[in-house]
C-alpha cells in the first residue's frame, strides 16, 4: 500500500505542476464548473418560490441533496474521470502498453495517472453547500451520522467509478465509447432528484437497477433522519456488486488486449 501511495502522490504532484503551468486554463475551467454549480443552486431557489416541497423534500433538504450529488461528482471528475475517459483512446492507439509497463497494477495506473485540480477545488464549494443546508435545516448530526454520511459519499464515488470504468472498458471490444461515456452525465442527472419522485418502471430502473438516485439520496437522508440500516446494507451491497462488475469487465478486456505491436 505504501508503494501505491508513493506512486499516487507522485502523480498528484505532476498534475499540480502541470495545472500551474497552464494557469489560464485552470482558472477558466474552475470558473466554468463553479458557474454550473451556481446554476443548479439558483434553479432550486427559483423552483421553491412556487412550491413548498417536491416529493416531500423542502427547499434546504433539496439543497442538501444537490450539494451531496455535486460533491460525489466533483470527486469523480477530479480523481478518476479524465483517466478513464482517455482509456478508450489509449487502447485504440496502443498507448495502453505504457500502463502495462508501469510499476503497479494496470487498473491502478490507468485510474490514477493524473488529477483534475479544477474539479477537486470545487469539492470545497460542494461541501460548503452541504454545510449551509445542514445549518439552515437546524440539524445537529452526531459524529456517527457524519461518519456514515462520509461512508455513503465514498460508496457513491466508488459506484460512479465502477460504472464509468465499465463503460470505458467497452473500448476493448469496440472502436470507441465517447458517446457511451457521455451518457453517464445524463444518467447522473437523476441523482439530483428525490427517491420519492420515482414510481413504477422509473423506480425499478433508477433506484433498484441503476443506483444513480440512491448514491445521493442515502447520504443526504442520513443527515436529515439519522442512520438507516436498510440504506447502509443497500449502499454497501450495491457498491460491492458494481465494483466487482466494473473490475471484472476491465480484467476480461485486458485479456483481450493485443497491444500496439499487433
Amino acid at each position: 500500500m505504501l508503494h501505491y501511495l508513493k506512486i499516487w502522490l507522485a502523480s498528484m504532484r505532476y498534475s499540480v505542476v502541470r495545472s500551474m503551468m497552464f494557469r489560464g486554463d485552470f482558472i477558466m475551467w474552475s470558473l466554468v464548473e463553479l458557474f454550473w454549480m451556481g446554476v443548479n443552486v439558483a434553479a432550486i431557489a427559483v423552483i421553491y418560490q412556487h412550491t413548498d416541497s417536491i416529493a416531500g423534500w423542502t427547499q434546504y433538504e433539496m439543497l442538501l441533496l444537490i450539494g451531496t450529488s455535486m460533491l460525489i461528482q466533483r470527486l469523480l471528475m477530479g480523481i478518476f474521470w479524465s483517466n478513464l475517459f482517455e482509456m478508450g483512446r489509449n487502447i485504440r492507439t496502443g498507448t495502453f502498453d505504457f500502463f502495462l509497463a508501469q510499476p503497479g497494477h494496470p487498473l491502478f495506473m490507468v485510474s490514477t495517472r493524473k488529477i483534475d485540480l479544477d474539479s477537486l477545488m470545487n469539492t470545497v464549494v460542494a461541501f460548503a453547500i452541504v454545510v449551509f443546508a445542514v445549518r439552515k435545516l437546524g440539524l445537529d448530526p452526531s459524529l456517527g451520522d457524519i461518519a456514515i454520511y462520509g461512508l455513503f459519499v465514498g460508496c457513491g464515488l466508488v459506484i460512479s467509478y465502477a460504472i464509468v470504468l465499465l463503460l470505458a472498458s467497452v473500448s476493448f471490444w469496440t472502436i470507441g465509447t465517447r458517446g457511451v461515456e457521455g451518457g453517464y452525465f445524463t444518467l447522473y442527472e437523476f441523482s439530483r432528484l428525490p427517491k420519492q419522485a420515482f414510481s413504477g418502471v422509473t423506480n425499478v430502473i433508477f433506484v433498484w437497477i441503476l443506483p444513480m438516485v440512491v448514491i445521493s439520496n442515502a447520504p443526504a437522508r442520513t443527515l436529515i433522519s439519522g442512520l438507516s440500516w436498510h440504506d447502509t446494507l443497500w449502499m454497501l451491497g450495491t457498491t460491492a456488486i458494481w465494483l466487482a462488475l466494473g473490475v471484472g469487465v476491465f480484467r476480461r478486456g485486458i485479456k483481450r488486449y493485443s497491444s500496439a505491436s499487433s
